[in-house]
């Protein structure tokens, strides 16, 4: 009796620590997400810098008369972005596969590693679900950033001329870097994801590893995006430029 009561015990929490976990991730990944878009405006960033690079690009792109050389730069990150979206694709497979296997395996197999919590069948089935859901959101941001990649080739094959429609060039050039730039945020989305994806594997051992992991991740994201020596170098190209 006082063995099923120790085991109750343990058991109920380790389902509040997972509880717990999983809000952590989730209050972290939406409140890095908004952070990061209420500073879009506010201060100089990795994205926002990208976006008025790309907005210069289509700028000079439409004084161009030859502009293979733009049409080369999208396709080489148009199949960067491909890359990732097809490795999403091997993701899912991998995960839909251990979901369809012999659930007792893949617990025997996750508790002979070091630092393993106890988990129900139905915890491990959640936290593969989550891992899942995840990983299709970064698919759906990958695709979409693609198809507007392949928006902007023919946006920029159907430019005017340097010498054609002049008047235009201007709204032109500053609709073109906002398809673009959307096209860059979207790939950042799924990108993040990656990252937020990753911090789920820690789960599998406990929650406590699977917090910590998910605040080293936000920790990471907000520094290559408002902090790494990356933001300084292209910060003092865009004001050097100005």
């Amino acid at each position: 009796m006082n063995f099923n009561a120790s085991f109750d015990f343990q058991g109920n929490t380790i389902l509040w620590l997972d509880v717990i976990a999983l809000a952590w991730y989730v209050v972290l990944w939406i409140g890095f997400a908004r952070y990061a878009d209420l500073q879009y405006n506010k201060t100089k960033n990795l994205v926002r810098i990208m976006d008025d690079m790309r907005t210069r690009w289509m700028h000079q792109m439409i004084k161009r008369e030859m502009r293979m050389s733009d049409a080369t730069l999208i396709g080489n990150i148009a199949r960067s972005i491909s890359f990732f979206a097809s490795t999403t694709i091997l993701i899912l497979i991998g995960i839909v596969t251990v979901m369809g296997s012999h659930q007792q395996e893949g617990l025997q197999v996750v508790r002979t590693l070091p630092f393993v919590m106890g988990s129900t069948p139905l915890m491990w089935e959640f936290k593969l679900g989550l891992l899942a859901v995840v990983f299709v959101y970064a698919f759906f941001k990958l695709t979409w950033s693609l198809r507007q990649y392949n928006y902007v080739s023919i946006v920029v094959g159907a430019a005017p001329l340097p010498n054609e429609h002049k008047s235009q060039h201007k709204e032109y050039a500053q609709r073109a870097g906002r398809l673009i730039g959307n096209a860059g945020r979207q790939f950042n989305l799924g990108l993040r994801a990656y990252y937020f994806g990753l911090a789920i594997v820690a789960w599998f051992l406990n929650g406590i590893a699977f917090m910590a992991l998910t605040a080293l991740v936000v920790q990471v994201a907000y520094r290559r995006e408002f902090r790494s020596h990356t933001v300084n170098n292209l910060l003092a190209l865009d004001e050097t430029d100005a």
